[in-house]
């Protein structure tokens, strides 16, 4: 298909072509999987909700299967790829398959878990086929590291979705849900079949969506000192958070004092908690182990 035609998005023939002539193998130590349907994309940036002057970065583009969609929905696409092959053809496919939108996309050459600022304005909306092996750590840092990011919608392995998406109570509810909520609302936001990959994965992915918060969660505990107390809890998340939290306080009467400060009980365990409630726990940690 040629860009003249008005379907600028790669199909199953266009993603193997340009894999046979950049000589790429998808690698599993990388969990690279192409998205190779042009629906599948598309549904991607509606669910998404992309808007016509968002600033959109994308994470792992691959061959540019979403990036193409990303970009004739958004004002502005920044991808950010770590394989040195696709790296370097990703501009060449743009400016091919979308010449008139090639000015409005920027590559940066790095690993996601390594950026620390983005080209151009400041990135609103975040969507990404995420590798299983990375997902939850490259989705943490990059809320963490540009706050301007509002929405956000992430494919990854249907397991990791059920886990970002987990409330309080839930047999998947564990640290990646307490941490996704400290910054956003998260939601299940679809499922997608193995058949639009090349190659097909083993497992079914799923979407996620995460609107950050418009007001920060309300506690005078920083971020990694909730996140400690996250962490603790679910190191032993069988144990009761008397028990699991006393390293962390530094005695099991420690934790008790701080659980029963912060209104929780001792007997309870990290999997019944909101993030709100980790955060009070953070604010009552002893002052002799702060």
């Amino acid at each position: 298909m040629s860009s003249t035609e008005p379907d600028a998005l790669l199909g199953p023939a266009d993603i193997r072509d340009l894999a046979a002539k950049l000589g790429v193998r998808p690698t599993k130590q990388r969990g690279q999987n192409f998205v190779i349907d042009a629906n599948t994309v598309r549904r991607i940036v509606r669910t998404a909700e992309v808007r016509p002057d968002d600033t959109v970065v994308e994470v792992g583009p691959g061959l540019g299967s979403l990036t193409l969609a990303l970009l004739e929905a958004a004002d502005r696409v920044v991808a950010v790829e770590i394989d040195d092959v696709l790296a370097a053809a990703l501009p060449a496919t743009v400016r091919a398959r979308m010449p008139e939108r090639a000015d409005r996309f920027a590559l940066v050459h790095s690993d996601a878990m390594q950026v620390t600022e983005l080209p151009g304005p400041a990135p609103t909306a975040l969507v990404a086929n995420l590798p299983y092996n990375v997902a939850v750590p490259v989705l943490l840092t990059m809320l963490e590291r540009f706050p301007s990011i509002e929405r956000t919608l992430v494919m990854v392995q249907a397991e990791v979705a059920d886990r970002l998406a987990a409330r309080p109570g839930n047999k998947v509810y564990g640290v990646p849900s307490v941490k996704a909520n400290w910054y956003a609302e998260v939601k299940r936001a679809g499922s997608i079949g193995r058949t639009v990959f090349w190659p097909a994965p083993n497992v079914d992915s799923g979407l996620v969506s995460l609107v950050r918060r418009t007001e920060p969660i309300a506690t005078t505990a920083s971020r990694a000192e909730v996140f400690a107390v996250v962490d603790a809890a679910f190191a032993q998340r069988r144990k009761t958070l008397r028990a699991a939290l006393s390293g962390w306080a530094g005695s099991a009467p420690a934790a008790e004092a701080a659980l029963v400060a912060a209104g929780i009980s001792p007997q309870a365990r990290g999997e019944a908690l909101t993030v709100e409630e980790f955060a009070a726990i953070a604010e009552n940690k002893p002052e002799a182990s702060a």
